[in-house]
């Protein structure tokens, strides 16, 4: 057996998977901001789950973990949870 070790610098590491995988990330609205900067004010409170690409960039943001997972789906991604 042998060990091998796969050296990734950060923009390297952020692609892998890009194209292929997506993250789904539950949220509070008040963290919308952070992800998508362009979305309009939401109600505090709220429980909402973005979509992101492999690298991080945000796809969709929507208030049903379903409806997420359908969109990565529909667009041929394979989708994780991020806990």
């Amino acid at each position: 057996m042998s060990d091998t070790t796969l050296n990734l610098d950060p923009t390297a590491l952020a692609a892998l998977g890009e194209g292929h995988v997506a993250y789904v990330r539950a949220m509070r609205s008040e963290e919308v901001k952070r992800l998508f900067p362009e979305a309009p004010d939401l109600t505090p409170g709220l429980d909402l789950f973005a979509l992101l690409s492999a690298s991080g960039a945000p796809i969709l943001l929507t208030d049903s973990r379903d409806a997420a997972f359908a969109n990565a789906w529909a667009h041929d991604l394979q989708a994780v949870s991020v806990h």
